[in-house]
């Protein structure tokens, strides 16, 4: 008989640590083993006796179960008893049993009771999700892949407990709850792209809270869809889930998941997505989204979002592997070395932002810990799941010793006056050590200090670590320039995130050195490329004389207090207007915002395409509002749009852009752009033939404004400007691009060199084109 895995690891809360020392008995039809969980938390695999495969594909066998089952007992001193029974194992398939041992005094609502993972309702019967709503009551303003989800387990209206869970472990439960694992990968990836879209149209509806319930979905499948709060999930559909966690199903032209009602198409019928009918259209080839079209129809499409809730930074775009030396490294190092305080055994690492062999070695053991390919290459799966355990085991304050508080009132990061040496006390000595502690969970040189608010000589010894790794005067004191590099560094921990978009939480002024520097030389040096009587600073990172006169003169001319210091209201300008020439929005005679006189149907030019992206920054975050395309010519989607915004905010609806309905709108977006909801950016499909000289068309238009992007970065890069016809000189320029991404240098926008540029493309406006703290969602996806 065929064989199946039982995979067992056992840890504290929400995975924020390995639990060794647990004794797990499993028993089953004719056997039992006992095993103790060793210092990752983990035991050997268990083989265990399972039907043939063969059983599970076949939607017509109603007599033979498609697999084994066994019980688990996990018990340990000073920890509650963890029973599950009815544990599922398929043949060639990797169940998981991942065990939280919760402290036996710890207030806990649920009494000691076994989880009891029930028939598979594909054998059993049943199963599927509740009727398509005929209504949605209310909508979220953006769609957000939440970090956990409420589930109420029975229908809404009964008594029944609710429970608190990481998403996409409730998306991993579901796809084990609904399907086989055994099936093809393609008929998964479409359940599960069901499966999350149905999730996530409940809650950006908000079906339930509308309706004055406490969760946002039941596990009843009369209402929602199958969960097993407890139960063991199969290894393939954790993978699937942790590649696709962030996408969903919608029609073109909406913003809203679509509500994908699905039934198993044998005991239940519904005008959804058949579960059993996946295996079918995947054996004949078909992909995962050609699956989800054959049910809900051609106009669906799958989208890929960034605007995940609670992860530090979204994934770059590519895999991140030995020999990288980019700000992705660096998150993923600070990140892992928190992750190593609780999984020591994964090494800590140099934060120093280049994958060495080391570092290889640590991803490669964390994959391993993890039930990842152990490849040692940073891919989706891997960034996310690292993202994950970094948010699980810093969140815990009631569990670890993280989460200390300052009493003091300087949190702001202001300066206040005063030298802090040995023997020094109070609020600002708390602040210091309390930002000292937070950095040393990362560089691995800085010690870390009791935060009590008494410098002693564990405060200084940690003070003079941190100013021997970043260059200052090493004398153990805090004077203003030491207290200021300390809580930048503090900042940018914060926001874990290597490419600083949004204000660094300091001034940046003369004598301040780093990336925030090199950044704002940048966003200056492109600003001059518009108005010339701005200066031309070297971008080396290095505040000097030049850079401050630079400042200055760029004060001056927007109207800004010309002190020669970038703080917030200078450090968003500089953004706003980088982000406008970068989009071809601004002439040499007009400022952002400013009004360009009336703009009515028939006008044309850059002041149309301020307008047209205006509007369509709008869109992204009123749905009321219609897209548009920026083209520079106000054509009738354009005059559509502004009767819209007129209509929504109480202006003269007539379509015409005078004085009042250009400052409302150039007010409105600089408000909400600066609070950080999602932009939708539209990507091309690729036109299926290479661009050669003479194409022409949209295609061409859509590769040449990712080219006129990427040349922006790279100085070996050139770039024609914005066209529609693919000209000589555009291969040349091609060219320069492929040698950059390591191709043939043939001039031809052939399929390799589109999608390599849209990813290059795709991941510099994620990083450098951001405003605020907008997160970024691209367009749709034709495979899995």
């Amino acid at each position: 008989m065929a064989t199946g895995i039982l995979r067992i690891q056992t840890f504290a809360a929400r995975e924020s640590a390995p639990m060794p020392g647990v004794t797990v008995q499993v028993t089953g039809d004719g056997f039992a083993t006992s095993r103790v969980t060793d210092n990752g938390g983990s035991v050997a695999d268990i083989q265990i006796e399972a039907p043939a495969c063969s059983y599970s594909l076949d939607p017509n066998n109603t007599t033979v179960r498609p697999y084994a089952v066994c019980d688990l007992v996990a018990e340990k001193a000073g920890y509650r008893t963890v029973k599950i029974e009815g544990i599922q194992i398929f043949s060639g398939q990797v169940t998981l049993a991942p065990l939280e041992m919760i402290p036996a005094d710890a207030r806990v609502a649920e009494p000691d009771e076994p989880v009891v993972i029930p028939p598979h309702p594909l054998f059993a019967g049943g199963g599927g999700s509740g009727p398509a709503p005929a209504a949605d009551p209310r909508v979220l303003p953006a769609v957000v892949i939440p970090k956990r989800i409420t589930v109420h387990l029975g229908t809404p209206s009964s008594s029944a407990k609710n429970v608190t869970v990481s998403f996409r472990d409730y998306i991993a439960n579901v796809a084990s709850s609904e399907v086989y694992p055994t099936w093809p990968e393609q008929a998964l990836r479409a359940n599960i792209h069901c499966q999350i879209s149905l999730a996530l149209n409940r809650i950006y509806t908000e079906w339930y809270p509308s309706r004055g319930y406490n969760f946002n979905i039941t596990n009843s499948t009369s209402y929602d869809q199958y969960y097993v709060h407890g139960r063991t999930v199969f290894d393939v559909m954790v993978n699937l889930t942790d590649d696709i966690f962030n996408t969903y199903v919608r029609k073109v032209g909406t913003v809203n998941p679509y509500y994908t009602e699905y039934c198993d198409g044998k005991s239940v019928s519904c005008p959804g997505l058949k579960q059993w009918g996946t295996v079918t259209l995947a054996e004949q080839g078909r992909n995962a989204l050609s699956i989800l079209k054959y049910y809900y129809g051609s106009n669906i499409e799958v989208v890929r979002t960034s605007n995940i809730a609670s992860i530090p930074e979204s994934y770059p775009g590519s895999p991140v592997r030995r020999g990288d030396r980019d700000p992705s490294v660096f998150t993923l190092q600070r990140q892992l070395n928190r992750i190593t305080k609780d999984y020591p055994f994964l090494g800590l690492l140099n934060v120093d932002g280049i994958f060495g062999s080391q570092m290889e070695a640590t991803v490669k053991r964390f994959q391993q810990q993890f039930n990842l390919s152990a490849d040692g290459v940073v891919g989706r799966q891997t960034w996310y799941k690292i993202s994950y355990i970094y948010v699980a085991v810093k969140d815990l304050a009631e569990l670890t010793s993280e989460g200390e508080t300052v009493s003091g009132v300087l949190s702001d990061g202001t300066w206040g006056g005063t030298t802090l040496r040995t023997g020094s006390t109070g609020g600002a000595v708390e602040q210091v050590q309390f930002w000292l502690n937070t950095i040393s969970q990362y560089v691995s040189s800085i010690p870390s200090v009791t935060v009590d608010g008494v410098y002693g000589a564990g405060t200084a010894a940690a003070v003079r670590a941190f100013q021997q790794r970043y260059g200052l005067t090493v004398d153990g004191v805090v004077g203003e320039t030491t207290w200021n590099a300390i809580y930048a560094q503090f900042r940018s921990i914060q926001v874990d995130n290597g490419i600083p978009n949004a204000y660094p939480g300091v001034p940046l002024r003369e004598g301040d050195t780093g990336q925030n520097v090199r950044l704002i030389q940048f966003w200056m040096k492109i600003a001059r490329t518009v108005y010339t009587g701005l200066n031309n600073p070297s971008v080396d990172g290095i505040f000097g004389p030049s850079t401050r006169r630079a400042v200055e003169t760029f004060q001056r001319y927007f109207g800004l207090t010309d002190d020669g210091v970038v703080g917030r209201t200078t450090w968003n300008k500089m953004r706003e207007v980088y982000t406008d020439i970068a989009n071809d929005l601004l002439s040499s005679s007009l400022r952002p915002g400013e009004f360009p006189g009336t703009l009515r149907r028939g006008s044309s030019g850059r002041a149309v395409r301020e307008l047209q992206y205006y509007l369509y920054l709008m869109h992204s975050y009123d749905s009321s509002i219609p897209s548009v395309t920026i083209d520079g010519q106000f054509g009738a989607s354009t005059e559509a749009a502004v009767r819209a915004f007129q209509r929504v905010f109480g202006l003269t609806v007539d379509g015409v852009v005078g004085r009042a309905t250009w400052d409302t709108l150039y007010a409105q977006v600089n408000r909400l752009r600066l609070s950080g909801p999602v932009v939708s950016l539209t990507r091309m499909d690729y036109p299926g033939t290479p661009l050669t000289v003479g194409s022409s068309g949209s295609a061409v238009l859509y590769y040449t404004t990712m080219l006129a992007r990427i040349a922006y970065y790279y100085d070996d890069v050139t770039s024609p400007g914005i066209l529609e016809t693919y000209t000589d000189e555009l291969a040349e320029d091609t060219r320069s691009l492929q040698a950059l991404l390591g191709l043939p240098e043939t001039g031809i926008v052939d399929a390799d060199t589109w999608f390599a540029a849209e990813a290059l493309s795709l991941d510099l406006m994620t990083n450098a084109i951001s405003i605020g703290a907008i997160q970024q969602e691209t367009g749709a996806i034709e495979g899995d």
